[in-house]
């Protein structure tokens, strides 16, 4: 490894106040394997999407209750906050295999009204 990078990496980790290089590269190897089961859409994995949204937008309320109660199995919990008078940001809880689990993200970017559409995934390794 160039020690150029090895310097960086050990740098960063004491600012973060970690001692531990092993911790940190167990984490970016089981970011990676995620990554890769995402890209390939296949295993289970879980995550969250995030979504910002004007609720006076024409039947957004009833296209986001239908691509949920049509993604149901994947869905765990599903919370919703009032951010100002026209916003509301809703995020979705998910776990399940990743080929539904990117299907179900895929339809809700294309309803009609949602501002952003952000998902963090992760896996159980």
């Amino acid at each position: 490894m160039p020690e150029d990078i090895l310097e960086e990496f050990d740098l960063r980790l004491r600012r973060a106040g970690r001692v531990n290089r092993s911790d940190v590269i167990r984490q970016l190897m089981r970011r990676y394997i995620t990554e890769e089961l995402w890209r390939d859409e296949s295993g289970q994995v879980y995550g969250s999407v995030t979504l910002m949204y004007d609720h006076h937008s024409s039947n957004i309320s009833r296209d986001l209750t239908t691509a949920q109660h049509l993604h149901g199995k994947i869905i765990v919990c599903t919370t919703h906050v009032h951010a100002s008078h026209n916003t509301c940001l809703e995020c979705i809880v998910l776990k399940g295999e990743a080929s539904h689990i990117r299907s179900f993200i895929e339809t809700l970017g294309r309803i009609k009204g949602i501002k952003s559409v952000d998902t963090v995934i992760t896996s159980e390794l």
